[in-house]
């Protein structure tokens, strides 16, 4: 049967209204089919005369109780795949092409529908009518998963000849895993190269779209929200899981549907460990807490940090070093502008530091105690790909930071910044960030309690 009359065979299989449908229920929504449409021209524009594979993050164990990690059961899509087709369907692939025409062609191979086995895991998009109307590829390009490797090794072949040479593009940190028809299909075709096909996906994944944009506003605006939330619960005493709980439910209520991230929460001694993420330490009066938790909605994430005094005060000497990084992050802020790099911002919060530092770390400054890097990209993931100089529509952190073990505190203050083309947003401001501000929002709770 051609890969046409299977998918007008699978057409007609019956659904289950409305919960097959792509992202049905999630707080983020389907990605319009205008936006999927548009990456997948963009990336046949890049690859030019080659075959693109995509592969969907496989299905988990469906018995945790016997499983290596049974706690690990939430699936999650490959951010590319979901990128390119918006579906969280397991163990599908996407083939892009760009050798056949100017325009190029898609096809999505996806598992058919098992009505037993949706009896334990709820209904699935199959291919057929509703995998073409989440995706926007005809219906014609949608097959089982089950038929990808002869696909490949048929088009491979029929492109192989002497007068045509494509490129078989694949993501190269997945090729010693990569099943092994892919990696003899290069090896059988003489005329066929392969490419690394990270490159170009983080070029595009790199700007975001207005959904890309709306999605990662939210999921920065809920992150805010956990922020103020862990800071109007805090006091002496409480321990670090307890703050990490306030935070991690507000995120969830507000839509976030996982963690960014595995949340840190470290006070005292703890908060001078970058990814200390234990939570297991009993708060003290007198600690800084470091709060470095996001959630992630709609497959985008925020990542943002607040540095809050356990006892609701900053004492002069911790207020004096907050004071110091809060200054380094709001140089940094004023000079985003489209065309800089990100290390160019490095450079500007170091020599902030360098410069209003005075005597508060000794002889040897505080930039010893900033032990990190200043940015990274944000998007669907936590450190986001891409590279090159600031543009509309990139999404970053600007996040310094002071960790002074001898003296048992660290702080760091991290933001999401979108740029513009006239400047720049910050996404998490509703957190608070200055002493003012967070003593006066943990008064106000102490009051109410």
């Amino acid at each position: 049967m051609s890969f046409a009359a299977r998918a007008g065979a699978l057409a007609l299989f019956v659904l289950v209204p409305s919960l097959a449908e792509a992202q049905a229920g999630s707080p983020g929504g389907a990605v319009p089919v205008a936006n999927l449409t548009a990456r997948r021209q963009a990336l046949i524009g890049k690859i030019k005369n080659g075959v693109a594979i995509i592969r969907g993050a496989e299905e988990l164990a469906n018995d945790p109780p016997n499983s290596k990690y049974p706690q690990a059961t939430a699936f999650r899509q490959d951010n590319d795949f979901f990128y390119l087709t918006g579906l969280e369907t397991p163990d599908a692939w996407l083939i892009v092409i760009a050798a056949d025409s100017a325009r190029g062609e898609t096809h999505l191979f996806i598992p058919a529908r098992n009505p037993q086995a949706e009896r334990w895991t709820g209904p699935k998009v199959g291919p057929g009518p509703e995998a073409a109307a989440a995706t926007g590829i005809p219906v014609t390009h949608i097959h089982p998963s089950d038929s990808v490797e002869v696909y490949l090794r048929n088009l491979l072949r029929a492109n192989g000849g002497p007068d045509r040479s494509p490129t078989l593009w694949v993501r190269h940190t997945e090729w010693d895993t990569a099943p092994e028809f892919i990696q003899t299909a290069v090896l059988e075709q003489q005329r066929v190269g392969s490419r690394d096909l990270l490159p170009p996906l983080a070029a595009l994944r790199l700007v975001k779209d207005e959904d890309e944009i709306r999605r990662l506003t939210r999921a920065a605006e809920l992150s805010a929200q956990g922020h103020i939330a862990a800071m109007e619960f805090t006091k002496p005493g409480v321990w670090e899981y307890e703050i990490e709980a306030e935070a991690e439910r507000t995120f969830r209520r507000l839509g976030a549907e996982r963690l960014g991230y595995p949340s840190i929460v470290g006070s005292g001694i703890n908060g001078t460990v970058l990814h200390y993420d234990q939570s297991r330490r009993q708060t003290q009066a007198g600690d800084l807490i470091v709060m470095d938790m996001a959630g992630e909605f709609g497959y985008y994430t925020a990542d943002v940090t607040r540095t809050i005094p356990t006892s609701g005060k900053f004492t002069p000497r911790q207020a004096a070093i907050y004071n110091l990084v809060l200054g380094a992050q709001q140089a940094a802020m004023d000079a985003v502008r489209p065309g800089i790099m990100r290390r160019d911002l490095d450079v500007v919060a170091r020599k902030y530091i360098t410069d209003h530092q005075g005597d508060l770390c000794g002889a040897g400054g505080c930039n010893r105690y900033f032990i990190h890097g200043l940015t990274h990209w944000i998007g669907m993931d936590v450190h986001d790909v891409g590279e090159g100089p600031l543009v509309p529509g990139v999404a970053f952190t600007i996040e310094p930071g002071i960790y002074i073990p001898e003296e048992g505190f660290g702080v760091r203050i991290e933001d999401d910044i979108l740029v513009t083309a006239t400047g720049w947003v910050n996404l998490s401001k509703s957190a608070p960030r200055t002493v003012a501000d967070i003593e006066k929002l943990m008064a106000a709770a102490k009051a109410r309690k």
